[in-house]
Formats: C-alpha cells, structure tokens, sequence
C-alpha cells in the first residue's frame, strides 16, 4: 500500500481495509508501505522495518521473513502502472493484481482505448497532447466539441480531470493535467447515464459484478465526489434490461480481449443507448465506501471473502 502518486492516501486506506479484513486463523498477514523514499513493514506498534528489494523479504528480530503472496492495493505508479508486476515476475512471487503488460496499458488511458477501438468497443472522441506540443484551441474545440474533459493520461481517482465549458478556459485545464502527468487526453462530453461496472475474476471464472449508477451532485465525478461523500452510487443501477445486457456484455468482453486477471473496475456513460468506455482501474479502491466492494456485497461476497478469492487466485498462478 501507499505508491508515489497523488492516490497514496486513498491506497493506505485501502490496505488497511485488506489488511483488517483478511483472516487471522488463515493468513500471516503484513503492512508493507511503498514509498519513493522508503519501502517498510510496519508492525503494530507502527514500528518500521526496511524491506530488502533484491528479494522483497524483511528483517524483523534477527528472523528474515518472505512472503508468499502480495496482495497489491497501491493505486497509481508504481502499484497500478506495471512496475510492481514486473519486480513481482522478476522475483517469481505471485500477487492479486493483472500482470505487467496489462497493468501498464490500461494505466495509459490513450492506449488502452487504441488497443479496444478496433473490438467495436465506443468511447468518447478524444485528441492528445503532449508536454510541449503547441496548444492549438481551435482545433481542440472542432474535435471534441464543448463542454469536454481535459485529463491527465496516467492518473486515477480524477486528479488532473478538469470539465471545460469555455475555450478561454482550456490552457488552464491543460496545465493542471501537466501537474500529474506528461501526457493528455481530451474527451468529448458524454451526456447520459453514468456506470460502473466491476469484472473480477472469482473462483476461476470471470464475473461480472452487480453494476453501479454513479450520480455525482458535482459538474462530473470528481475527487469530492468519489472520497467525500458528494456523489449517489446506486448499486444495481436502474437501468433497462437492455441497458444492463449490452454494458454487462461489453465490460466482460474488455476484460477477456485485455486477457485480464484480478480485479478491475471500468467506467461506461451511455450514449444514444450505446456504453461508451472512458477508462479501466486494474486497483480500484478497496474501501468499504468503494464501489466494487459495494458491488460484490450486493453479490453476496463479503470483503472478506473477496480479498481471500483474490489471493487463491493469485496463488493458483
């Protein structure tokens, strides 16, 4: 838990919510925060001890303990971007996340939308800018319309996302998207019924959670409204039967085509009746207010049972 991103907070929080959750009599279970700076175990008396990274083990009272599963709940670098999976491959230890390719793409919103397109799969129209490139207002506005969505192309839990009404207003846009990443999308404004929708894979197959409605008293779902309480999440959402089949169909169908393990959480807007994707989270939030563990308690899994599922399966790999 923790990361070097803005998210390390909401990470934390997640952890501990494993961390508490998981079952004492079954698991040996331990907090290990990763930092830039730092990569520790704290005990309970939050107590530090260094992590050795040449084989991920820890040194606590003259004993060195190793671990056999992580179960990774860093959301942003380097728990959401590839990095952690690709140290975990290196040192053959399983973990509950996707592996390091799909990690790394579907962190890159631009890229895992590129990869999807060809599928069928619809999304928002969209233009790219990099740190750098000259801003050219005009063609923005031709592509994506107005109002549209200035994101930051590598971030999650909508740092760096600002929803623009005014041309005048893109530059400031773009530089608070620059704050979190080297790289931009900007997305047409899809107006309609906004979903989410959490693909697990559970005791061997992919399942497709309960879907949720997300309602936000904000101008879109935003920070506020995802961690402070300025949003509904109606869990199942109220939509048409058809409505449900065709985002139910598509979110499996993502998660399959990107050979996906682990959990994911993945937003859809409808548009015309049609799901159109804007992103997919391989780290969602794990927190009892998160959506996918409300999604999966609506399914009868409890947090318990979920996270206990996420390290079968990893140990299973």
């Amino acid at each position: 838990m923790g990361g070097y991103s803005s998210e390390y907070k909401i990470s934390l929080k997640s952890g501990h919510v494993v961390f508490e959750s998981l079952d004492p009599s079954k698991y040996n279970a331990y907090r290990i925060h990763i930092f830039k700076d730092k990569w520790v175990y704290v005990d309970a008396n939050d107590a530090e001890f260094p992590i050795d990274k040449n084989d991920f083990s820890v040194r606590v009272a003259n004993k060195t303990i190793k671990f056999d599963c992580v179960f990774n709940a860093i959301h942003g670098s380097p728990g959401e971007d590839g990095i952690m999976q690709a140290y975990f491959k290196l040192l053959n230890i399983p973990h509950t996340s996707c592996g390091m390719y799909q990690a790394s793409l579907t962190f890159n919103k631009r890229d895992c939308l590129s990869v999807l397109k060809p599928y069928g799969i619809k999304t928002a129209e969209s233009f790219y800018i990099n740190l750098g490139d000259p801003i050219n207002e005009d063609a923005i506005v031709n592509k994506v319309g107005l109002p549209c969505f200035v994101k930051a192309n590598k971030a999650g839990s909508s740092f760096g996302i600002t929803k623009v009404h005014k041309k005048e207003k893109l530059q400031d846009a773009i530089n608070v998207a620059f704050k979190e990443d080297d790289e931009i999308i900007i997305e047409s404004f899809l107006d309609g019924i906004e979903v989410s929708v959490g693909v697990i894979t559970y005791k061997g197959k992919t399942k497709v959670l309960p879907i949720t409605e997300i309602i936000s008293d904000n101008d879109f779902f935003d920070y506020e409204a995802k961690y402070l309480g300025k949003s509904q999440e109606i869990t199942p959402a109220r939509l048409t039967k058809a409505q449900e089949d065709k985002v139910h169909y598509i979110a499996k169908q993502v998660y399959t085509i990107l050979k996906m393990t682990g959990f994911s959480r993945s937003e859809f807007i409808f548009k015309d009746g049609e799901p159109h994707l804007l992103e997919m989270n391989t780290v969602p939030g794990l927190t009892k207010e998160s959506i996918l563990p409300q999604q999966a308690q609506v399914a009868g899994i409890s947090m318990s049972a979920l996270f206990d599922n996420a390290i079968e399966e990893a140990l299973k790999q």
